[in-house]
């Protein structure tokens, strides 16, 4: 959600920034600008894609060595030229760029109104680069740097910002405040970005910002305060990205390439973790904590969107086989209602990102109850990591499609071995069983590798339902949350409206959607449920509902109920949804393609969700 590129250093900034904010470009947005300092700011923002802004600075002045940019996902305003950022102060002494939001806004402009200040866009943003030129002008003697701290220490809400000075033309000055922001450090050049994507390619040796970090940056060197003004210890990290993750290679979007990942995704996750030969899980990230896991009255699971869907699975994972209470929340909802957190309890915070807003406000929340505060995402280095007792990582590499595919089903194969490591330490679940379900879940990367090949008829399944206005999915047990998952991919790429049901509620409402216009999508794997769902079919059908049906293979039952059937591999119930996920997300990326919709960078969505 927004992204913030800067450069300070020898080489031409512009197409370092403008290469950036391609980079970044997966983070959802709506118009694009760059600000340019040689001698004087300038400044060319425009509203829509990247392409347009760079036809847009033809033949106009892009040199110059220092520079920030920005892609826009608007919050205050519409997309347009005038709200796009980069934003100039009213006598054009600061040039500024910020992701997150300013509570406080509405005040801050009145009372700069007071002292004369116009405003020509309708941002928070704009309010803030005057705020702070209004502090450098009004104070005798102070520097850009102090400017920029007074005018933080007024500001109500979140920040991620990166400024210049036109009368410091030697300095960037970054600072955060639960919005990301990530320094890169060259040989006398720095880096400044909204996550490491935009800066892998230049340098490998990166410093994160914490929440009320201000970074001033020179050529040849930088440090790193409060906005109080206390010196700040500096700490560089070595960046965990291949930029090989950055390009579709083969694929025509990176969705496509993201879901055929998938097994090696899955492999990385466990890798040096399952251990199948001898039947054990290592998790070193939750080692320290261990005592407290098996201890726990109650694990609380926290995520927004794909994230919280993976936690579905975990509750029932959870639930199964360790034998521990386990609630799922959204963590937009938690945040702001009185829950009741034990010190006995234990939140476990699921991000891709690391970086959602909601979750880690949710977090800090958490932690004042004196709870055991755990950590499942994707980012080295992210927020989350850096906010939580201990964790794991999920090693799914780089995600840039804004629907989640592989870092889904990186969550859901750290809580399967979660689930197990914790069952197997309490004495929960028998040895057959607990080897059992090893052995299943390291076959799942050639089991999917065997959906993937499937691909083709997947999407002649896709060219029946394509027009389709409404979709209704159903599942039971642990393939209830996939179902909403499946729903969730179908909505947010293609603008179809879906819903998500588990089947034994269809008789208390979504069937009375059901007719020969609507395509039912249901999850029906030879289980547990099996008869049950069998007979959810047979209701759909009796209503001349279509059914498109994802069925273990050599299923001729369902063959003949269903419309439409797509096969996966038999497996072990609890890695099941490993498998069930993966024709949900190729039906929904090619009945987007067909449609023609643009499935990498869906209308509205944003990939990091870093404001509320």
């Amino acid at each position: 959600m927004c992204g913030i590129v800067g450069y300070i250093g020898q080489k031409d900034a512009f197409p370092i920034l403008i290469n950036g904010l391609k980079r970044l470009e997966y983070r959802g947005y709506d118009s694009a600008g760059v600000a340019l300092f040689n001698g004087k700011i300038n400044l060319y923002k425009h509203k829509g894609k990247i392409k347009e802004l760079e036809e847009f600075v033809t033949e106009k002045n892009i040199s110059g060595s220092l520079g920030i940019g920005h892609t826009r996902w608007a919050t205050h305003g519409e997309p347009n030229d005038v709200n796009a950022h980069p934003h100039m102060s009213m006598n054009g002494i600061f040039t500024l760029v910020h992701n997150g939001i300013i509570e406080n806004y509405a005040k801050l402009k009145k009372d700069l109104i007071k002292q004369g200040y116009t405003f020509n866009s309708d941002t928070d943003t704009e309010i803030l680069v005057n705020l702070i030129e209004f502090f450098y002008t009004r104070e005798e003697k102070i520097d850009a740097e102090t400017a920029v701290r007074m005018a933080l220490s007024k500001v109500i809400g979140a920040y991620g910002i990166a400024v210049i000075c036109k009368d410091e033309p030697e300095t960037l000055i970054a600072a955060r405040k639960g919005s990301p922001l990530v320094i890169g450090i060259g040989v006398n050049e720095y880096f400044v970005a909204s996550d490491a994507a935009p800066i892998v390619e230049h340098t490998n040796s990166v410093v994160y910002l914490n929440d009320n970090d201000v970074a001033i940056i020179k050529k040849d060197r930088f440090t790193l305060k409060n906005i109080e003004n206390n010196p700040v210890s500096v700490t560089i990290e070595q960046l965990d990205l291949n930029i090989g993750e950055l390009d579709k290679g083969e694929f025509e979007h990176f969705m496509l390439k993201e879901i055929f990942e998938q097994p090696k995704t899955i492999e990385d996750t466990f890798r040096g973790r399952l251990q199948a030969e001898n039947s054990s899980i290592v998790l070193g990230g939750l080692l320290e904590v261990t005592p407290k896991l098996i201890n726990a009255n109650r694990i609380l699971i926290i995520g927004c969107g794909t994230s919280w869907h993976a936690g579905l699975i975990g509750e029932y994972l959870i639930e199964e086989y360790a034998r521990i209470p386990v609630e799922v929340e959204y963590a937009s909802e938690f945040r702001y209602r009185k829950p009741v957190i034990n010190k006995d309890d234990v939140v476990l915070a699921i991000s891709q990102s690391g970086e959602t807003a909601d979750t880690l406000a949710a977090v800090e929340m958490a932690k004042e109850s004196g709870a055991t505060i755990l950590g499942i995402c994707n980012v080295t280095g992210s927020t989350l990591s850096r906010v939580t007792e201990a964790g794991v990582y999920t090693h799914a590499g780089a995600e840039i499609g804004v629907a989640s595919t592989k870092a889904f089903s990186a969550q859901v194969t750290v809580l399967t071995m979660l689930a197990l490591k914790i069952a197997a330490m309490k004495g929960t679940i028998e040895n057959d069983e607990y080897s059992s379900i090893i052995s299943e879940l390291a076959l799942v990367p050639e089991k999917i590798k065997q959906i993937l090949n499937d691909n083709e008829s997947i999407k002649k399944v896709a060219e029946k339902y394509k027009d389709s206005v409404n979709a209704l999915y159903l599942g039971r047990g642990y393939l209830f949350p996939v179902a909403l998952e499946g729903a969730l991919k179908l909505k947010e790429i293609s603008y179809i409206h879906a819903e998500g049901y588990a089947a034994g509620e269809m008789k208390h409402g979504p069937i009375a959607l059901i007719d020969n216009n609507l395509p039912v999508v249901v999850v029906a794997p030879h289980d547990d449920y099996y008869e049950k769902i069998l007979s959810n079919i047979r209701e759909v059908k009796a209503r001349k509902g279509n059914v498109i049906t994802i069925v273990t293979e050599g299923d001729k039952a369902l063959k003949e109920l269903s419309d439409d059937v797509i096969q996966i591999p038999r497996s072990h119930p609890a890695v099941t949804p490993l498998l069930a996920v993966i024709p949900l997300q190729l039906l929904a990326y090619h009945i987007a393609v067909l449609r023609g919709c643009n499935v990498d960078q869906p209308r509205n969505l944003a990939k990091s969700v870093t404001v509320e």
